[in-house]
C-alpha cells in the first residue's frame, strides 16, 4: 500500500522506500496524479512515476552531469510529443543511513498509464539528438556503471477529505 507522504517529511521514507522497491514490484496500474479526478476515464487520468537513482560514493553529481546531459534531453522531447507532463528532480538535502540512501530523485508524470507502460521506442529521438552514437553509448552505459542502485516507484495519491 502506497500513500502520500509530505514533502517536508519524505526523508523518513526514504529506507522504506528502498525496501518496498527492492522486496517488491508491483505491478503499475493506472494511478492519478491529482485527487478528485475519479469521474475521468483511467486513460485519460495522468500517471506519476517516481525514478530513485543511487550513485557509487563520490560519484552523484557525474551522475546528475550525465543524465543532464544524455537522458534529459529526451524526456524534454517527450513532453513535446505529448507523451510526458511533467517532469523535475529532487535530491535529499540530508544523508540517511547507507541502505535508504538515494542521491537523485526524477518525477514523470505521464499523459496516462498506458503511455507510460507502452514501451516507446526512443531510437529516432536518440539519432537526432545525439549524432555521436558512439559517444552517448559510451557515457550512458559510464552512468549506469556508477550507480549502486536504481528503482522506480509507481506514485498513487489519496484525497483524504473523501469518505
Amino acid at each position: 500500500m502506497q500513500f502520500a507522504i509530505p514533502s517536508s517529511l519524505r526523508w523518513l521514507a526514504v529506507p522504506m522506500l528502498a525496501v518496498m522497491a527492492v522486496l517488491a514490484f508491483p505491478a503499475p496500474s493506472a494511478v492519478p496524479a491529482q485527487a478528485g479526478a475519479s469521474a475521468q476515464n483511467a486513460s485519460d487520468k495522468p500517471y506519476v512515476i517516481e525514478y530513485y537513482y543511487k550513485a557509487k560514493w563520490g560519484h552523484a553529481e557525474e551522475f546528475i552531469a550525465l543524465f543532464k546531459k544524455n537522458h534529459y534531453p529526451v524526456l524534454k522531447k517527450e513532453i513535446e510529443l505529448g507523451r510526458i507532463l511533467k517532469v523535475f528532480a529532487q535530491g535529499p538535502r540530508y544523508h540517511a543511513t547507507e541502505d535508504g540512501r538515494w542521491d537523485f530523485r526524477t518525477t514523470i508524470v505521464f499523459k496516462n498509464a498506458q503511455i507510460a507502460n507502452d514501451n516507446f521506442d526512443s531510437a529516432l529521438l536518440l539519432k537526432q539528438l545525439f549524432p555521436d552514437q558512439d559517444s552517448y553509448k559510451r557515457e550512458e552505459q559510464h552512468r549506469f556503471e556508477i550507480l549502486d542502485a536504481h528503482w522506480d516507484v509507481p506514485i498513487k495519491d489519496f484525497d483524504l477529505d473523501a469518505h
